[in-house]
């Protein structure tokens, strides 16, 4: 367990996240998530067990007692009231990061292998205008799979969205598009969201970063006003 979390370098500091590299065998589960893994093969519930200890542990950094978080409906964490967060889990990296609901809107994060994912996959997610743009960066800014930071993009923008609308985002639903020197991503949802404090949602901004063999990304949406709406 890493005493300062990877994928705390791209989270505003009212986001508390924990993460480790390896499955822990002694990660406890209450009965009702031990249920909802219990017909699961071993390595899939060491992920889910994992991935839960570093909820908990977060949890616990904004001083909340140990709690359950079950999947909901379309697998998506449900957080006790007065939290927000995310889970993120990848051959060989855990992660989970909260807030306490007064600072965040919601948080969205994931992490992948910096490794390129097939053409069919790739056109299964993506726009053209989208892929051609990754075929610039990987030309001009060599060095993480642009294809694949794509994709965790994407899943960070869905899972910010998610708790907002309760609603499904298809892949094709937002445009991303990279800054390749500040680190930073722009998504353009092509799709009506809600009201956000006081202002349409019209897209997201994240941060993306490329280390120990990961690409991670994360969107972070403040609960103050008085902050940028889609700045991390």
């Amino acid at each position: 367990m890493n005493s300062e979390a990877l994928i705390a370098n791209i989270l505003p500091p009212w986001a508390m996240a924990v993460d480790t590299f390896e499955d822990h065998a002694d990660a406890m589960l209450f009965p009702a998530e031990a249920e909802v893994v219990s017909r699961s093969v071993e390595q899939k519930r060491a992920e889910f067990a994992t991935a839960r200890m570093c909820a908990r542990k977060a949890m616990g950094a904004l001083g909340l007692p140990p709690q359950q978080v079950l999947p909901g409906v379309c697998g998506e964490p449900q957080w006790a009231k007065g939290v927000v967060g995310s889970i993120t889990h990848c051959t060989g990296y855990r992660a989970a990061v909260v807030g306490a609901s007064s600072e965040g809107l919601t948080i969205g994060i994931d992490a992948e292998p910096d490794k390129a994912i097939s053409s069919g996959v790739l056109e299964a997610i993506s726009k053209p205008e989208e892929r051609e743009a990754i075929r610039v960066l990987a030309r001009e800014h060599p060095g993480p799979s642009w294809d694949r930071l794509l994709f965790s993009a994407k899943e960070s923008v869905y899972k910010a969205w998610f708790p907002l609308t309760k609603r499904w985002l298809d892949f094709e639903s937002a445009t991303v598009t990279f800054d390749p020197v500040r680190g930073i991503f722009f998504a353009r949802l092509l799709v009506t969201g809600p009201s956000v404090l006081g202002r349409p949602l019209t897209g997201f901004r994240g941060r993306w970063m490329a280390r120990e063999g990961l690409v991670l990304t994360a969107i972070a949406i403040s609960a103050r006003s008085d902050r940028a709406l889609h700045r991390v």
